[in-house]
Parts: structure tokens; sequence; C-alpha cells
């Protein structure tokens, strides 16, 4: 309170030494006194009224207050006040912070004060506050013994719908762009997220945006991931894996739908094709049968994937892989697409398979070379692209000390992304504060590449793991820290790419010597009988597309 409205003069002789014992705290009879004597403590309203209350009030002590309160009666008095906010904060969520609010001490809180989750938000509400709604209602009813999971899963579909967003009214209209006898072929080198990764990840980019900087390497001097597309006579669909020696032949609508199919070898694909207008759901024009689609079309396809490359690798294959896909598909139906915007039709493409995921998968494989990367907040999320010098990664003396190991341990990615993304969906302070440092940590990163300081850039390589380690403990098991309690001492930094746990490890030794002595202790003991090390090399090129 101000000096000015109210002066220890006021008290009248109180012993301004011991403020603990001193009567100041008037004893009142009704609301009204009360307001009338806190406007005089902070304003001039009423000054004097609310002066003369005070002074021929009883006052109390601050010992004489907690000498006398019934602190079982405040207790329950609290609880009940907590209660009846907690259920007005939800109620009135259009004009209060509830949706902002750390959701998950909410659903605790829900449950240990037996209050019934919040209602489902009307479909007229905005989108981000329902997709929370969802989220927090299964969170409050699985901790209360009750099933969970359609809640969790509509907070999901509501993702996607906003994803989606203008691309489902976007139709596509599939020609045949090439000719009877040429192949179309692409390919994709994979990523290596050195700092940032998970803050491309929606729904934090959607409120927070994302900074991340990666790197698009091929492996042994090629890049893993390629498609090869050509006309088929029969007016049927054929899809191939090389890696996965799979073949299915697709006839209807129905088939080609199938793409959340769990288990499928050609999801991919499938989602793919159906992006491109090879479905009533995108096509510009209606056609009765996938077969008098392709008739009008004027050929089947015939597409052959090869993933060159072990499956939980961690660099970002799947997302590369359907941007590959996609690539091939747009030149071969000439559907104008360009880099970006295969890039954002792969976004919508996980969506549609129910994978998830963030964008910075696919434009670290698609977009050549080292890269920041950012978007804003907002559900369209095309990143700004700011390439950084290759200096790094290419000079001698550096370049040899960036050293891949495949650790033959694999995990899937999708467990722990469900599990970080429904932290995001509840705002878990834990996390949006590790993100937020995370997405600054990216810019330091890229500073220290654009600089050219080895040293820093491979400290800040070994703290992109720290925070990954913090987001999610499962993302350095015991069989990966034996790998790396062997080498670290002869490095500067080290990471797995992507969500961790397994697959490739990202190693930066001390220098030519370090990197030698790494490759020797790791070749003539290996962990496993498939681990082994795999010749890195910046991609100049990102995602080519050509034709024979």
């Amino acid at each position: 309170m101000s000096e000015r409205n109210l002066t220890l003069e006021d008290f009248n002789g109180t012993n301004t030494n011991d403020l603990q014992a001193a009567g100041i705290f008037p004893v009142v009879t009704n609301v009204e006194e009360m307001g009338q004597v806190l406007r005089w403590m902070v304003s001039e309203a009423r000054l004097e009224a609310g002066k003369e209350i005070w002074k021929h009030a009883t006052r109390l002590s601050a010992d004489e207050i907690a000498s006398q309160a019934n602190l079982k009666r405040l207790y329950a008095q609290r609880e009940e006040f907590t209660r009846q906010n907690w259920v007005s904060l939800a109620r009135n969520y259009e004009k209060s912070v509830f949706y902002q609010l750390d959701l998950q001490h909410a659903a605790d809180e829900f449950v240990r004060l037996d209050l019934d989750a919040p209602d489902e938000l009307p479909e007229e509400a905005q989108l981000m506050p329902r997709i929370h709604n969802h989220m927090l209602r299964s969170r409050i009813n699985s901790r209360k013994g009750t099933d969970g999971e359609a809640e969790r899963l509509k907070a999901f579909e509501l993702l996607r719908d906003g994803l989606l967003g203008e691309i489902s009214n976007q139709k596509s209209l599939p020609q045949l762009n090439v000719y009877s006898d040429q192949i179309v072929w692409g390919r994709s080198p994979v990523r290596i997220d050195v700092a940032g990764g998970w803050t491309d990840t929606p729904p934090y980019s959607l409120y927070s945006g994302g900074n991340v900087v990666n790197l698009a390497i091929e492996l042994n001097g090629q890049p893993p991931l390629q498609v090869y597309i050509k006309p088929c006579n029969e007016h049927h669909i054929i899809l191939r894996s090389i890696d996965m020696g799979a073949m299915e032949i697709i006839k209807t609508y129905e088939e080609l739908s199938q793409y959340k199919k769990v288990g499928s070898p050609f999801s991919i694909p499938k989602a793919a094709l159906v992006l491109a207008g090879f479905h009533p759901d995108f096509s510009a024009e209606h056609y009765g049968t996938l077969s008098e689609q392709l008739e009008a079309f004027g050929a089947g396809l015939e597409i052959t994937l090869l993933a060159a490359i072990p499956a939980g690798s961690g660099l970002g294959t799947s997302s590369i892989l359907a941007s590959t896909v996609l690539g091939a598909v747009n030149d071969f139906c000439g559907l104008a697409w360009d880099k970006n915007e295969i890039c954002r039709r792969t976004l919508v493409l996980e969506q549609l398979l129910t994978t998830g995921g963030g964008w910075q998968d696919q434009y670290g494989g698609v977009l050549h070379g080292i890269k920041l990367l950012q978007t804003e907040d907002g559900f369209n999320q095309s990143p700004q692209v700011r390439w950084l010098p290759d200096y790094l990664f290419s000079e001698p003396g550096f370049k040899e000390c960036h050293l891949l190991y495949y650790t033959g341990i694999t995990r899937t990615a999708k467990g722990i992304l469900g599990e970080i993304v429904s932290s995001m969906f509840l705002n878990s302070s834990a996390h949006l504060s590790l993100l937020a440092e995370m997405k600054a940590h990216a810019l330091d990163m890229a500073e220290a590449v654009q600089r050219g300081h080895f040293n820093r850039y491979a400290t800040l390589v070994g703290k992109s793991w720290m925070q990954n380690k913090a987001l999610d403990s499962g993302t350095n098991p015991p069989s990966v820290e034996a790998i790396i309690d062997r080498i670290k001492d002869y490095t500067l930094g080290y990471k797995l790419p992507g969500a961790g746990g397994g697959g490739y490890l990202y190693m930066v030794a001390k220098d030519v010597e370090a990197a030698a002595r790494i490759k020797e202790i790791l070749t003539n003991n290996p962990p496993n009988a498939r681990a082994r090390f795999v010749r890195m090399d910046l991609s100049n090129k990102g995602l080519q597309i050509s034709r024979s």
C-alpha cells in the first residue's frame, strides 16, 4: 500500500518494532465495513469512513489471529473455495486462463477434490481449447480408473483436423505426365537433428513456433531413401518394397484407404496416393471406382520403395520416405508441388497415418545441407529456412571428426511421441519450460555453426542430448549408455538423433586421432552382431527427382 494512503502514524502509537504483536487488524461486523476499511488503506475513496471504523474497531495482532484461528475450519474453507474456483475457471473458460494452466496439475486437482471432468466444449468453441479439453478429460478419467482413451483419440483427431486445414478442401487432379516407358526416380538423404528437436512437434509448435538445426546426410555415399514409379498397363496400382520383400496390388478405393492398417508395409504410399487425388476425398473429379479413374488417367501405377536403412534409425526415415514418395508422385502426375508444399503435405500425411510428429524430419531431408528452420505459432507450420555454412562438416580435420554408428538397438518413436505430445496438450509446465530452453538452444547452435566454432558446436550437441534425456527418460537405455561409456572420453559431444532409445549414435570426436580411436574401440569389440560404422556425408542436393 502507498505511504500516502496509510502511514505508521495512523496506527496511534502502535509498536512499530514488533508489528507481529501489534493490534492493527480490525474486527468488522459486515462486508460493507470491510470494504470501507480496505478502500481507506489503498485509495482515497471514503477515506475518513474507513479510518473511523479502523480506529474504533477491536483490533487483533497477527499473533492473536494465529492463536485464535480455527485451522481445521480454515483448511476446509480453503478446500471448498478451491473446488469452487476450479469449477468456475473451467465453466468460464472463454474469459479465464483455464486452458492456459498446467492441465496435468489441474487433472490431479480434479481427481483429489473428486470433481467431475469439465464438460465437453461445443463445436463452435476455438479449436485449441477443444483439444486441451479432451486431453484433460482423458487424463482425469484415466486417473479415476475409467477409460480415457476415447477422449485422448478425440484430441488427436481434432489436431489432425486443424493440420489438415485448407488442404482437405484442396482437391488434386492427377494427370499422366510421363511417356509409357519412362520411370520417375526420387531419392532423398536422411537427417540428423543437432538442436531443437521436439519444438517442431504439434501442439507445441502451434502455439509457440519451433526452432530446429539439422543436417541432411547421405549414408555410404548414397541417398538411402529411393522411390521408383512407372506406368502400368493394367488399371490398378502395384506397390513393392525392396527392403521389406513385400508386394501388394490395389484395385479399389477401399483398399487404398486402408493406410491406417497396423503393420502394413505400404501405409505411406497409400496415404500419399490419396493426398495426390487418387481417392474421392481429395480428387477434383468424381469417379465411380479406382479402375475408372486410372482408365481416365491413362495407366496404372507401379511404385517401388527402397529404404536402405534399418527401421528405428532415428534419422527421420518414415517422414522423409513419405516426402520422397510425394515428390515422385508429384512429378509423375504433374501436380506442380514445390519442395515446401511436399513437406507440408508430408505433415498432413503423418496425421492421416495417426503417427503424429512434427515438420523437421521432412524439411531436414528434402532440403540440403545444414540449416536453421523456424516457424511462428499457428496451424500453418511452414518453416523459414536459413542455410548455415558447411565449413565444420566439409573441411579436412573437421569432416573426419563426425562419426555415425549404428548401435543395432531399435526403438519405435510412436509411443514416445504419444506421451510427450500428451504432455504438450496438458500444458505440463516441466515439459513446456524445457521445450522453451530447447528452442533457444537451437539459436545458440546456429550461431556456433555460423561462426565456425567447432568446439562450441560439439559441446552444444552434447547439451542437446542432455535436454532430450530430460524430456524423455527412455531416450538413454542402459544398452546405449554402455556404448557411450566406452567412447565418451574421446568426444566433445554425442547424441542419438530423433526420439533416441536406439538407432544411430552421432559423435563429434575431439580430433582426428580421437576419431580413429573411437572407430578402433567399437569395431574391434561391437556391442552386438548388427552394430557398425556408417559413412556420413553432408548432402548438397536434398530431395532429387529425375526421369529415365
